[in-house]
């Protein structure tokens, strides 16, 4: 599990693409400084597991469904990623509670500099758009904000100064793809309120009274 804040800026070292899957190297010295095989490392808010580690770099196999689901497949050497360590038992959470399971991925629409943070605008896949509400939270490219406004068809969030300046969401162009997950807490509830009618007592129709 992870909180959306993220550690540090790594850089993607190799990719290599088989057939329905690929190997990443990411250098990363502070998230590997304790790093061992088989630790989660979230990349640009994807779960994924230490296959090996050396050098200040750590390696990942990514699977066809999080090639599918996620922007990781695009990436290129040299490109920078958001890196944030699994959440130990004794940590705080900056953030919120996230799983590193990406939703789907979202376009940056726009963005409105202002004096010292900036409005982002992405796009919003219809299917997500009722996990979203103002001041609720969404992890986009693994940092945790807070959505400011919501559209039928896009969204809103609010960077400040050091999100700017330590994550990738400050040098992403418009046109851009972004990973977003939904707050998993909106998911469970969905679940449980949908299980809940399913299973309520249906009134009784004219002519099971008559």
């Amino acid at each position: 599990m992870f909180t959306g804040i993220v550690e540090e800026l790594g850089t993607v070292v190799a990719i290599e693409h088989g057939a329905d899957s690929a190997r990443l190297r990411v250098r990363g010295p502070l998230v590997t400084a304790d790093a061992v095989h088989g630790a989660s490392i979230a990349v640009n808010g994807v779960c994924l597991t230490v296959t090996d580690c050396a050098g200040g770099e750590f390696a990942v196999d990514v699977m066809a469904e999080t090639l599918h689901r996620t922007d990781l497949g695009a990436l290129s050497p040299g490109d920078r990623v958001n890196l944030e360590r699994a959440m130990s038992a004794a940590g705080r959470f900056g953030g919120h509670i996230v799983q590193g399971h990406v939703d789907a991925t979202a376009v940056i629409s726009a963005r409105e500099p202002g004096e010292r943070w900036e409005i982002v605008r992405c796009s919003l896949p219809p299917d997500l758009a009722p996990y979203l509400v103002p001041k609720g939270s969404i992890t986009v490219d693994g940092v945790s904000l807070t959505v400011v406004d919501v559209g039928p068809q896009e969204f809103s969030v609010s960077l400040i100064p050091t999100t700017l300046e330590l994550t990738t969401l400050g040098t992403k162009a418009v046109g851009a793809t972004v990973n977003l997950e939904v707050d998993v807490l909106a998911k469970y509830v969905e679940r449980l309120l949908a299980a809940r009618l399913d299973s309520a007592p249906r009134p009784a129709t004219k002519e099971q009274t008559t």
